[in-house]
């Protein structure tokens, strides 16, 4: 059984708990920083972007991890030989001072810094992602211009408690946007078109235990010509009122239960990671085989503060089924999954 909130409601008490554990369709529960009692060090809070098609991708991401801020971008090449470009610059206590907004549905985010800029303007029924880094491939620039529109009128919301007082993690992704624009990178041009290209938007706020870990995979395209996605994930805090699995067909949301991210071992034991994978789900409902085109690896190890990341891209194939009991087939459905390692 998985709760679902369906009014507006405050996300945090007086004593910086949630006020309810469980998921929405909406971005209902209001969130206010002044709200948060877990202490403002262990806050996080973060707007992540990609952008993608068969082709290529991009992905953008503003961070403000209290006393460490992180601005990235990624270029992902998925062509014959593929590669991928990431820079991701770091600032030293921020503190909030970022001023990331407290609802995804207005305001702008942006960042700048020696020789970059990243600038997302939310409203009008649109999202215009801007960036820019001098020094990104080669020592040749990278210039990004995107416009999102026909945002889904259903996305994934989850309000996740951690064990510890004060500590929980309010979540929001949503699928299946269309993308327009271009981004220039090496002196070459990609451009994104509405009809093939689509957006997700990651956002997140929440205040963190020190380490954990977590799984996350979401796709976005076309099954049959209507627009198809998915948000699965899990690996953190309590789970036990609501899973973030969640499908997106015609702008509309289908929950799911528990979904397992079975990843290809070595003979050593460790994890490898572009071998095919498969996704099973406890009620039968999401069964997929995962075939890995690039591995956007990166391990930052300085001792107090480590983050190991395998973001994995490549296309899904297999079997969803909607709350109806409609099926619906998809095949080489390009999109991502992840295993992330934090101590932070």
């Amino acid at each position: 059984m998985q709760y679902e909130i369906t009014g507006a409601i405050p996300l945090l008490d007086e004593k910086g708990n949630l006020t309810q554990a469980g998921y929405a369709k909406r971005l209902l529960p209001v969130y206010d920083r002044e709200k948060v009692k877990g202490g403002f060090a262990r806050l996080k809070e973060w707007d992540y972007y990609y952008v993608g098609n068969d082709r290529f991708g991009v992905a953008l991401t503003i961070a403000d991890n209290s006393y460490m801020g992180l601005d990235s971008i990624s270029f992902l090449s998925f062509g014959e030989k593929p590669w991928e470009v990431t820079k991701s610059p770091m600032r030293l206590f921020p503190m909030g001072k970022t001023g990331l907004p407290a609802s995804s549905a207005r305001g702008i985010t942006k960042i700048s810094g020696k020789g970059y800029f990243l600038n997302f303007t939310v409203g009008d029924g649109k999202r215009h992602l801007t960036a820019h880094m001098a020094d990104f491939k080669d020592g040749r620039p990278i210039d990004i211009d995107i416009t999102l529109t026909a945002e889904p009128e259903e996305s994934m919301v989850i309000c996740t408690p951690f064990e510890k007082e004060g500590h929980f993690y309010y979540n929001q992704k949503i699928n299946c946007m269309r993308a327009k624009g271009i981004v220039e990178v090496g002196g070459e041009v990609y451009t994104f078109e509405p009809g093939e290209s689509f957006g997700v938007l990651d956002w997140g706020r929440g205040v963190w235990t020190y380490e954990n870990t977590w799984y996350w995979g979401s796709a976005s395209g076309l099954a049959g010509g209507v627009d198809v996605g998915f948000n699965i994930g899990y690996g953190f805090g309590d789970t036990s009122a609501a899973t973030e699995n969640m499908l997106f067909y015609a702008g509309k949301a289908h929950k799911l239960s528990k979904v397992k991210f079975n990843i290809p071992r070595k003979k050593d034991g460790k994890e490898d990671y572009l071998k095919p994978w498969t996704f099973t789900s406890d009620d039968g409902r999401f069964e997929m085989d995962f075939v890995p085109v690039l591995n956007r690896a990166s391990c930052t190890d300085v001792k107090l503060i480590k983050s190991d990341q395998n973001q994995v891209f490549g296309r899904f194939s297999g079997t969803a089924v909607l709350d109806d009991g409609t099926r619906v087939e998809i095949r080489d459905l390009m999109g991502f999954a992840e295993k992330v390692t934090n101590k932070w």
